[in-house]
């Protein structure tokens, strides 16, 4: 086949595959690139959503600076996050592994994904019921136990650890089954060679089986880092950010001023703020765990 031939097949495959790509790149243009310059545009302006926006420079991200309740906020975010993201790859990691060694059941895999296909909104109304100083089931049993009332979403340093793990729990069985996956990957043979050489089940576990998961380790510690910090449901339907800014996270405290306080150019400033900071925190997360390269090859 002549060279001409060649060339002149790869540029059809060229513009084939672009008519498939185009509603999907139009969909990121215009869901997501337009938005984010907008945005971008917004964050340099005065906006109450009434009148027309004011040009003023870099004046938001100077009252940023100087914003005490947006520094607590990230405050709070972080220390959710933190939180949020030990349990979730505790548990998933514990999960995944009982999964691995013990039982293959795809029922048991179709229960864990559950909770995290119920809406946020819903699950929040749920343990915001559970969790009720005064009617809540797991007040019921403190009282039982001859326990004093705890106000689990009403007390500043219950809130936030409450908050926390009732998004775990939302989210614990989906990162368990994608932790799964990643340990299906591994190779049987390289579990035997450990066996040979007398490793038993936790060193095998922490020498074999974490190291060769680092790509996935690290796809769900950037997806949940990401989750995390855009914590709003939850928050939304069980404290309002209270008490005391104890659970207003980044995330409800822009919703605030943009929808409350009609700032909407101070709010996109801090959008824009909190896209930067996750940028530095992905890129350094892949960095670190060296995301690129994989034990298995």
């Amino acid at each position: 086949m002549s060279t001409l031939t060649l060339q002149g097949r790869r540029r059809d495959d060229r513009r084939i595959a672009l008519v498939f790509l185009a509603p999907a790149l139009v969909g990121f243009g215009v869901f997501y690139v337009y938005p984010a310059l907008l945005g971008a545009w917004y964050s340099m302006t005065d906006w109450n959503l009434l009148s027309e926006p004011a040009f003023v420079g870099a004046d938001n991200f100077a009252t940023l600076l100087t914003d005490p309740l947006f520094w607590n906020s990230l405050k709070v975010t972080g220390y959710y996050v933190v939180l949020t993201i030990a349990i979730q790859m505790g548990g998933g990691l514990l999960l995944a592994a009982l999964m691995h060694r013990l039982t293959r059941s795809v029922v048991l895999r179709s229960l864990l994904v559950v909770p995290w296909l119920v809406p946020n909104v819903t699950v929040g109304l749920l343990w915001m019921w559970l969790l009720d100083a005064n009617l809540g089931f797991f007040n019921h049993l403190l009282t039982g136990m001859g326990l004093d009332n705890q106000g689990f979403l009403t007390s500043p340093d219950l809130a936030m650890p409450s908050v926390s793990l009732i998004n775990a729990w939302t989210s614990t069985g989906y990162t368990a089954l994608l932790l799964y996956a990643g340990m299906c990957l591994v190779p049987k043979q390289v579990y035997e060679a450990a066996a040979l050489d007398g490793a038993g089940e936790l060193r095998t576990f922490f020498r074999v089986t974490l190291p060769l998961m680092r790509p996935i380790l690290t796809f769900v510690l950037v997806v949940s880092l990401i989750g995390s910090f855009q914590l709003f449901d939850t928050v939304a339907v069980t404290t309002k950010g209270g008490p005391v800014n104890a659970t207003r996270v980044v995330y409800y405290y822009i919703y605030e001023q943009a929808f409350t306080h009609f700032k909407m150019g101070y709010a996109s400033a801090m959008a824009l703020t909190l896209v930067l900071i996750l940028g530095v925190l992905t890129f350094a997360q892949m960095r670190m765990l060296r995301a690129s390269t994989s034990d298995l090859a």
